[in-house]
């Protein structure tokens, strides 16, 4: 059986592992382009979806670690021709080191980590996005004393990056309530392994933020998966603006993984306020994305 640590998705790997990828990537930005491999390793990565902060992040941060990174993306390659993802995938591990994938369909995430001889990251899927929460959480822990019993609310689409809210539950000791319309929760299924104690659902964005340390929303379609109009105005009364800040009766604070779509799921003067810390997730991702690097290639 191949021993090899793959990044693939957060109830996949143990709290300790995850710990330790945390406690790495604070590291990493306190001593920025001062720690690198041990030995030169080259990164490719494979783009399906379109990229700016996954393909910046992985590329800047491989490259200030004395890493070497190589782009595919799919319409360049022998892929658009035809080429099966998973014959790609068994070349390239004899290439390089370590192998990042940005695609839509989980099942063949976890397809290529069985063809791969090399660590596989997941960039993105339409079921998941493990990597943006690592920033998510090193960033909430930049500003709270401790994630024990924060309590957390994502409001909006039930989408990929609030199923990787979800498993993340069983890694850290705060209290998530989520708040869509109906229909768009996220499936039962993700919260299977968890504490279901931890995580509650709201169909009213009013009761769900109250007492909320933190406010989560990302945009109301995700690429590819575009909603019609008549759906989307059931996710209007579910955009973080002030009013609703103003019902969590408390100082909150607000995180979104970007691109944002200002005046739809946010308003300009919520993402840019004084409450946001939108740009400083942005740019941890730099550094959470060298942590799981740098665990994935046994460097942790």
């Amino acid at each position: 059986m191949k021993d090899i640590r793959h990044f693939l998705n957060l109830d996949q790997i143990n709290t300790k592992d995850i710990h330790s990828i945390m406690a790495k990537s604070h590291i990493l930005k306190k001593k920025y382009g001062k720690i690198s491999l041990k030995k030169k390793k080259t990164l490719a990565m494979i783009f399906e979806k379109p990229s700016t902060r996954t393909r910046v992040s992985f590329e800047v941060g491989m490259k200030k670690i004395n890493g070497d990174v190589v782009v595919l993306d799919q319409n360049d390659t022998q892929l658009a021709r035809g080429e099966s993802l998973n014959d790609t995938i068994k070349v390239l591990s004899r290439y390089v080191d370590i192998i990042m994938y940005r695609g839509s369909d989980q099942k063949k995430l976890y397809e290529i980590a069985e063809f791969s001889d090399v660590p596989i990251i997941n960039g993105l899927t339409n079921q998941s996005h493990p990597c943006q929460i690592i920033a998510d959480l090193m960033t909430l822990e930049e500003n709270f004393k401790s994630l024990k019993e924060l309590k957390l609310c994502w409001v909006g689409d039930g989408n990929n990056v609030c199923n990787s809210w979800i498993q993340a539950c069983l890694h850290y000791d705060f209290n998530l309530h989520i708040s869509c319309p109906k229909n768009f929760f996220p499936q039962k299924n993700n919260i299977s392994k968890i504490n279901k104690d931890k995580v509650v659902f709201f169909d009213n964005p009013d009761k769900a933020v109250l007492g909320a340390d933190v406010l989560i929303t990302d945009t109301w379609e995700s690429m590819g998966m575009m909603k019609k109009k008549n759906v989307i105005q059931k996710f209007k009364k579910f955009q973080i603006n002030h009013g609703l800040l103003k019902k969590t009766k408390k100082q909150t604070k607000v995180l979104h993984c970007l691109p944002a779509h200002r005046g739809q799921e946010i308003t300009d003067d919520v993402i840019d306020g004084k409450d946001s810390l939108v740009w400083d997730e942005a740019e941890n991702r730099l550094y959470a994305h060298q942590a799981i690097l740098l665990w994935c290639l046994r460097q942790i």
